[in-house]
């Protein structure tokens, strides 16, 4: 088929939209681009709930820390206050008094930390459950705008995509319509593109004769893929 590579370059665009909308594919769209943003948003947004979640857990570990050693310290307390009134040797009975008063400096110590830790903990379990909240927030957000982004694509990809076609169609001339119609009436691909070694309609690697004759077809002419037919443009 006689035709200028300009016009090879109108009819693979023109190939190329009819296939998309003959998969029913939509291109991309400002809804589309509002749903990635948001999509970016919630994948941070789970990144700092997870994170908050951890600072809590760490706490909690903390926690149970000071509890197990306050409970040592109270056992050992207690034996110290026995062993104290059991006792009649003086310098026993200085070495227990001695280390009765560093365990109860040390339990009030460890009271403090505990006072403090169940604060500290307080207040990240709030920001755990802010954190949840605005996650499902951006949760419902993410599939408001997944819906808004298909409904649009829907409508208006295949609308500005059938536009596009009819320009296209009015560039070409009847006899090189006719031919590429025919052609997609017979395969359901009328031209694809061709590199390297394979055609862009059936994606057969083709065999080194038919290769050759392909390239070394006139520029001004389409060859065609001697297994589907498709008229295979050059880039």
């Amino acid at each position: 088929m006689k035709i200028t590579q300009a016009e090879q370059k109108l009819l693979l665009e023109l190939a190329d939209l009819e296939r998309t909308l003959d998969l029913g594919l939509t291109s991309g769209s400002a809804e589309r681009t509002e749903l990635e943003k948001l999509e970016k948003e919630r994948d941070r947004q789970r990144e700092v709930a997870a994170s908050a979640q951890l600072n809590v857990a760490d706490v909690e570990l903390d926690i149970r820390r000071i509890q197990d050693d306050m409970g040592k310290l109270k056992r050992r307390f207690d034996a110290d206050k026995a062993g104290l009134g059991a006792a009649t040797d003086v310098d026993q009975r200085r070495d227990l008094e001695h280390d009765l008063a560093n365990t109860s400096r040390r339990m009030s110590d460890l009271q403090q930390e505990l006072k403090e830790a169940h604060d500290e903990i307080a207040a990240m379990r709030a920001n755990v459950d802010r954190q949840g909240a605005l996650l499902d927030d951006l949760e419902r957000k993410v599939e408001s705008a997944a819906r808004a982004a298909t409904a649009a694509e829907d409508a208006h990809s295949a609308q500005d995509a059938s536009t596009r076609v009819t320009e296209l169609r009015g560039h070409l001339s009847n006899e090189i319509l006719a031919e590429y119609d025919d052609q997609r009436g017979i395969f359901g691909v009328g031209a694809a593109g061709f590199r390297g070694r394979s055609c862009g309609g059936c994606h057969i690697v083709l065999p080194p004769a038919a290769l050759s004759e392909i390239r070394g077809t006139a520029a001004d002419e389409m060859p065609r893929c001697p297994d589907c037919g498709t008229f295979l443009v050059r880039l």
